[in-house]
C-alpha cells in the first residue's frame, strides 16, 4: 500500500469512525441533550482526540470532513457558517492539544510514552479547549444566552465522553492476544 493511500485509508477511517461515534452516542445517550449539539455525555470527543494522537493530521483531516458533512447536512443544515465555523472548531481543538503535547511531553508517533496520568491531562485539556473555542464562538456571534451552563455541559461531555471512548478502548485491548517475543529467525 502506498504512503498515499495508507493516509487516504486514515482520513476515510477517521471520518466513520467519527460519524459511526455519533451515532451510537444518540442511541445510548438520546436524553442527554442539554441543547442541540451539546450532550452531558459526548462520546464522539474521545474519538476526535484518539484520532489525531494516533493519526495526527490525517485524523483531524477525517474529522475536519466527517464534522463539515453531519452539521452541513444534519445538525445546522439551515445555518452554513455555523457549520463551516463549528466544524473547525471541533478540529482545531482536539489537534491543538495534540500538537501541545508533542511539545509539552515530546509525543512519539507510537505513544510508547504517554503515560495515563498524561492521557487524562491531555483529555482535560481538549475538554476545555473544545468547549472555550465553541463559546467564543457563540459569544461573537451574539449567542451568550447560557453561556456559563452551556460551557459546563460541554466541558463535562467532551470528558466523560473522552473517558469513557479510552478506558473502552483500553478493555477491548486487554482481550488481544499478546505479540510473541521472537527467539530466532526461522527463514
Amino acid at each position: 500500500m502506498s504512503s498515499f493511500q495508507l493516509r487516504l485509508c486514515s482520513v476515510l477511517g477517521t471520518a466513520l469512525f467519527f460519524i459511526a461515534s455519533l451515532w451510537v452516542n444518540q442511541e445510548i445517550f438520546t436524553d442527554s441533550e442539554f441543547v442541540r449539539g451539546v450532550n452531558w455525555i459526548y462520546l464522539p470527543a474521545g474519538i476526535r482526540l484518539l484520532s489525531t494522537l494516533l493519526l495526527g493530521m490525517d485524523g483531524a483531516l477525517g474529522l475536519l470532513f466527517a464534522s463539515w458533512l453531519v452539521d452541513f447536512f444534519y445538525f445546522f443544515p439551515n445555518d452554513p457558517v455555523r457549520s463551516f465555523v463549528g466544524g473547525l472548531i471541533a478540529t482545531v481543538a482536539p489537534y491543538a492539544v495534540y500538537r501541545l503535547a508533542r511539545e509539552l511531553y515530546g509525543l512519539n508517533a507510537s505513544l510508547s510514552n504517554l503515560t495515563a496520568g498524561r492521557l487524562m491531562i491531555l483529555s482535560v485539556a481538549y475538554a476545555i479547549a473544545g468547549s472555550l473555542l465553541h463559546n467564543i464562538w457563540f459569544f461573537l456571534q451574539g449567542d451568550t444566552q447560557n453561556i456559563g451552563p452551556r460551557f459546563f455541559a460541554m466541558f463535562v461531555g467532551d470528558l466523560a465522553g473522552t473517558v469513557i471512548v479510552i478506558y473502552t478502548l483500553k478493555a477491548l485491548l486487554h482481550f488481544l492476544p499478546m505479540p510473541r517475543a521472537r527467539t530466532g529467525d526461522t527463514r
